[in-house]
């Protein structure tokens, strides 16, 4: 049930609210703020700081809770990435700051694994860093990334993920330990590795040096991230923020990835509330909506619903629905278009990632999984 007053900001300016049935994805708007970040947030707004000042301390502050030895906030994970490339190819080096994205006279390849190819590695290019895959689409050995580094090579990159482990591709702690030997610094893609909580210092603490956070996914405004890891790689990163840019005059290519003090406010209070938060109670509320929305599709004919109650890492408590179009008499891409075409807008997808239609939970506001249950059920019965 939609409460009072929803979404009519957007109806004044002619935008269509939706109720968001994937999760914490980019086209929706990714997260909602809680009380308590929008209350901090609110705070920040009355009075002025120096920026590097307040990232510092607010940097140090998340460090502290975390157990790592620095972090810095950013403007998304992705800004975290960017920035993190663009420390491992330009170092100390001024000069090098001020040059990227042209990398002559720089090591500027980052070794990534073949089978840890994925969309968002394209953030990893815009500093001006070449990708270099090891291994096969079957797997990687030690062997296929020692091969790999060379004079050229500026750091290692590793995708995180907590909720599915392939046995063929390296470890993180394999590809650490190989990095230390020589001298090569790793980056990390922990985007929505937030829970269970230890994942926010675990990456960190195993020894990589800079690990990238998306922070809308404890709560924060979508646009917010950090990157956590040795001070040494941390403070580089910093020589290429908007910060810098300005503050030292040094003209880095983190420019137009600013990030405003409410927000950086707003990433301290969201760790801390992330680090102290009964997260039983929400996982349970969580799972009150999918088991609604289960329970109205499940004996379907046609209709294959999996359940996926895992709270780990980004895409979490989500239903996976397998659709016999032959039985139902429509297809999985014709749900999802139905919903999206209802009042008000239902917004699912067909995960390419997972198979199978995807109906997620975290970005249902209380009360609208009755409405997503009931329309599914209409649309699936025709």
């Amino acid at each position: 049930m939609a409460q009072p007053g929803w979404g009519d900001i957007y109806d004044e300016l002619g935008a269509t609210p939706v109720i968001n049935a994937i999760g914490s994805v980019t086209l929706l708007g990714g997260s909602q703020t809680s009380p308590t970040v929008r209350d901090a947030m609110e705070r920040a707004n009355g009075a002025y700081v120096p920026l590097a000042e307040l990232e510092d301390k607010a940097g140090g502050l998340i460090a502290d809770m975390l157990g790592v030895e620095s972090a810095y906030i950013t403007s998304g994970a992705a800004s975290a990435l960017v920035l993190s490339t663009a420390a491992a190819m330009a170092r100390d080096n001024d000069d090098f700051v001020a040059q990227l994205p042209d990398t002559t006279g720089m090591a500027n390849e980052i070794l990534i694994q073949k089978k840890q190819r994925y969309h968002y590695d394209r953030t990893l290019n815009f500093a001006g860093a070449k990708l270099i895959e090891y291994g096969t689409d079957q797997g990687t050995s030690e062997e296929d990334l020692e091969a790999a580094i060379s004079g050229n090579t500026a750091a290692l990159h590793y995708v995180a993920n907590e909720k599915i482990k392939d046995p063929t591709v390296l470890t993180i702690e394999q590809v650490i330990a190989i990095a230390k030997n020589h001298s090569l610094p790793v980056i990390v893609d922990a985007a929505g590795q937030v829970y269970p909580t230890e994942n926010m210092s675990k990456y960190a603490k195993l020894g990589a040096d800079m690990v990238a956070y998306g922070t809308k996914y404890i709560g924060t405004p979508h646009s917010a991230g950090m990157v956590v890891g040795s001070k040494t790689w941390i403070d580089r990163v910093r020589l290429n923020s908007f910060i810098s840019f300005e503050e030292r005059r040094v003209r880095g290519i983190g420019r137009p990835q600013k990030i405003d003090r409410q927000e950086i406010v707003g990433v301290a209070a969201a760790v801390r509330e992330w680090l102290t938060m009964n997260h039983e109670e929400r996982i349970a509320k969580l799972d009150v909506k999918l088991t609604h929305i289960e329970r109205a599709i499940t004996e379907i004919p046609g209709v294959k619903v999996e359940a996926d109650r895992d709270p780990t890492g980004a895409s979490v408590f989500n239903l996976f629905l397998t659709i016999d179009e032959k039985v139902t008499g429509i297809s999985e891409d014709e749900v999802v278009a139905r919903l999206k075409d209802g009042d008000p807008p239902i917004w699912t997808r067909v995960n390419p990632y997972f198979g199978g239609m995807q109906v997620g939970m975290v970005g249902l506001n209380d009360g609208e999984e009755q409405v997503v249950a009931e329309r599914l059920a209409a649309a699936l019965q025709g």
